[in-house]
C-alpha cells in the first residue's frame, strides 16, 4: 500500500516508516524540520529513511495553505498516519502560538484534505496529557477527558473533538491514539531519558521532579509502531456490525471514529528509572531535587483493554530491556566509547 507518514522525520514518525518500508510498502513523508530541537538528528532520520527507493520525502508546513490539499491530490495515499505536530508539555507554556498553528489549523488542513481525497483508513496521534486533572487510574479511554492542564493537551483533545465531527460528516475511518511516554533509540533530545543521559555523560547534574516519586507509564517504540501499524488494519466499522469489543471500547455511535490507549500499563517511578540509566551508563548521577513543573501530572497509567481487544497485545518490553538499548544506541550515535 502507499501510506502518507506525517512527522516522518519525528522519532515515532521515523521508525513507523521504517517498519512500513520493511514491509516492502510505500511510504511518502511530511514533514516541517522544524528547530524545536536538533535539526541535525531529524535530517539524519530522514536520510536513513531515503536509503529506501520507496520513500519519498516531502519538507513543508501542516498550518500552510492548500499544501497537504496538493499533496493528497498528488500522492493519493491508501492510508494517513498523522503524526506531525508541535509536541512537548512545557514547551506550550513558552510558545503557545506554535500549538495553536501546527496542531490546531494544520491539524484541520489535513482533514479538510483528506476530505477531498478520501482514505482507507485516517489514524492520529494524541496523547496521554489529553487525561489532564484525571486522578484515577489506569486512564481508561472512557473517562471524561476535560480538564487539560496545558495548552499542548488542549489542542490535541480539540484535534480529537475536530476528527470526530469530520468522521461523522464524510464517512472517514478515524483512529485516534493516546501515547504514553515514548522512549528508545533515535529518541526526542527534550525528552527526560535524552536529557538525563547527555548530563550523566557529560558530568552535569540532573533535575528530578517530586524527588522521583513521579510515575509515568513509560513505553518502548518498538512495541509503540507494533501496535499502531496493527490498528492501521482494524478500522473503525460503521454502521457498528457488532457490539463493543470490551467495556472500554470507544467506538463512537454516529461515526467510524474509535480512540485507543498505547501504552503497557505498567507505571515506573522516575526514580526507578534514573536507577536503571545509571546502570546502563555505568555511572552515578548527581541528582537536584525539583518541585513538579506546571502542566505536569504526578502519575500516568493506561488501561491496556481495548487495544488488546483489537490487535491481541500490548507493550511489554520493560524499561530494564529498552533503556540500555537506548544508551548502546546514544553513544553509537554520538560517537561515545
Amino acid at each position: 500500500m502507499h501510506f502518507l507518514v506525517t512527522g516522518s522525520a519525528g522519532f515515532i514518525g521515523y521508525h513507523l516508516s521504517h517498519r512500513l518500508l520493511a514491509e516492502g510498502h510505500t511510504v511518502t513523508g511530511f514533514d516541517a524540520l522544524s528547530d524545536y530541537y536538533d535539526v541535525g538528528l531529524k535530517r539524519a532520520r530522514h536520510n536513513d529513511l531515503a536509503r529506501n527507493a520507496s520513500f519519498e520525502a516531502v519538507e513543508g508546513r501542516l498550518e500552510t495553505p492548500g499544501l497537504l490539499l496538493h499533496l493528497l491530490d498528488c500522492v493519493k495515499p491508501d492510508v494517513i498516519f498523522h503524526l506531525a505536530a508541535q509536541a512537548g508539555v512545557r514547551y506550550s507554556l513558552e510558545n503557545p502560538q506554535a500549538y495553536a498553528d501546527a496542531n490546531l489549523i494544520g491539524s484541520f488542513n489535513l482533514l479538510e484534505a483528506v476530505r477531498a481525497h478520501p482514505v482507507r483508513h485516517l489514524l492520529l496521534a494524541s496523547t496521554s496529557s489529553a487525561y489532564g486533572g484525571n486522578t484515577q487510574l489506569p486512564f481508561r479511554e472512557t473517562d471524561r477527558a476535560v480538564t487539560p492542564l496545558t495548552l499542548y493537551a488542549a489542542t490535541k483533545l480539540a484535534m480529537e473533538a475536530m476528527a470526530h465531527s469530520y468522521s461523522h460528516l464524510f464517512s472517514i475511518p478515524t483512529t485516534a491514539f493516546r501515547f504514553f511516554t515514548v522512549y528508545g533509540p533515535w529518541g526526542r533530545p527534550d525528552m527526560a531519558l535524552f536529557l538525563f543521559t547527555r548530563k550523566i555523560l557529560a558530568g552535569e547534574p540532573i533535575e528530578v521532579f517530586s524527588g522521583g516519586s513521579a510515575e509515568r507509564d513509560f513505553t518502548y517504540i518498538d512495541d509503540l509502531v507494533d501496535a499502531i501499524r496493527r490498528l492501521a488494519d482494524v478500522p473503525p466499522p460503521f454502521p457498528a456490525t457488532t457490539g463493543p469489543v470490551c467495556e472500554t471500547d470507544t467506538l463512537s455511535n454516529c461515526a467510524p471514529y474509535r480512540l485507543v490507549n498505547i501504552g503497557g500499563g505498567h507505571p515506573v517511578r522516575l526514580d526507578a528509572m534514573i536507577d536503571e540509566l545509571e546502570r546502563a551508563l555505568g555511572r552515578q548521577a548527581a541528582r537536584i531535587s525539583k518541585p513538579l513543573p506546571p502542566g505536569d501530572v504526578a502519575r500516568t497509567a493506561a488501561n491496556t483493554e481495548l487495544l488488546r481487544a483489537l490487535v491481541g497485545q500490548v507493550p511489554q518490553t520493560p524499561i530494564t530491556e529498552g533503556i540500555p538499548t537506548f544508551v548502546a544506541w546514544y553513544k553509537e550515535y554520538y560517537g561515545i566509547s
